[in-house]
């Protein structure tokens, strides 16, 4: 895994929009124009929800201003600290059937308007999720040897210093939006 690297985030519910925005804004973190983003999740063959996803590859096809990218991650101490990789596509029908044909499995699709900014090394992003609610995710880019946990503590650190009120999740979007979608 030297010179891999890994994607590191914590995510919180927001219940006060309007105040994380105000907060963000004190701190020199300004939002970006909204973007709308549709994504089709996919698990590994054999996967369910209820499984681990410790080791497991999740794959995710999303369309962003017209433009398809392919992702791929695979969580290394937890859901949130993933080893990724990414990139673009042409056609995002094909690269569906081609996911498909390499044995994954369609599990939810997450449509969400996001707003990003930049600071300290950090993106923080303010996610309306449909069926989900409102999030802010603040995630960092680190060494793959590097404790995803120790960077996951700072993470939180920085959000509870915001003075906002939040409630963190560990839960990934496609777990959010299935469990908002199944009938209890």
């Amino acid at each position: 895994m030297a010179g891999e690297t890994q994607e590191v985030e914590v995510k919180y519910l927001v219940t006060d929009l309007r105040v994380l925005e105000e907060s963000l804004a004190r701190q020199g973190a300004i939002l970006s124009a909204p973007v709308r983003q549709d994504d089709q999740a996919y698990a590994e063959p054999g996967w369910a929800y209820g499984q681990s996803k410790i080791g497991v590859a999740f794959a995710r096809l999303r369309t962003q201003g017209g433009r398809h990218y392919f992702t791929v991650k695979k969580p290394l101490a937890n859901e949130m600290a993933c080893l990724e990789r990414e990139t673009e596509v042409a056609d995002r029908e094909q690269m569906h059937e081609a996911v498909i044909a390499m044995g994954f499995q369609p599990t939810v699709r997450i449509v969400k308007t996001r707003r990003t900014a930049r600071l300290d090394g950090m993106t923080i992003c303010v996610d309306e999720v449909e069926h989900a609610g409102v999030f802010v995710e603040i995630e960092r880019t680190v060494d793959a040897t590097e404790s995803g946990t120790a960077v996951q503590e700072q993470l939180d650190a920085f959000a509870c210093s915001l003075g906002v009120r939040l409630q963190r999740t560990t839960d990934t979007y496609d777990s959010l939006v299935r469990a908002a979608l199944t009938p209890a």
